[in-house]
C-alpha cells in the first residue's frame, strides 16, 4: 500500500469510523466496475456514506460522483479532504 492509500485509509478510520477491512471488501466487490458509469459510482458513494453513517447531501454526492467519473480525483490528501468538506 502506498503512502497516499495509507493516508486515505487512516483518514477514513479517524473521521468516518470506517474499518479499512470494510473498505477493502467494498473495493474488492467493485474491482472490475466501470468508474466512468455514473450509476455504478453513485451506488458506491452511497454505500460508503451508509457505512460511515454520514449524511450525504445531493450536492456533495454529485461533486464526488463527477470527480470520479471524469477522473478528476485530487492527487493529495488536502485537496481530497476539501472535496469531502464542501
Amino acid at each position: 500500500m502506498d503512502q497516499f492509500q495509507k493516508g486515505l485509509f487512516d483518514k477514513l478510520q479517524q473521521s468516518a469510523n470506517i474499518d479499512p477491512n470494510d473498505v477493502y471488501k467494498v473495493a474488492d466487490s467493485v474491482k472490475h466496475a466501470d468508474f466512468s458509469d455514473e450509476r455504478t459510482v453513485r451506488g458506491l458513494v452511497r454505500q460508503l456514506a451508509r457505512m460511515a453513517n454520514k449524511p450525504l447531501s445531493k450536492e456533495k454526492e454529485d461533486r464526488i460522483v463527477e470527480a470520479i467519473t471524469k477522473n478528476k480525483m485530487p492527487a493529495d490528501m488536502n485537496t481530497l479532504n476539501q472535496l469531502f468538506k464542501k
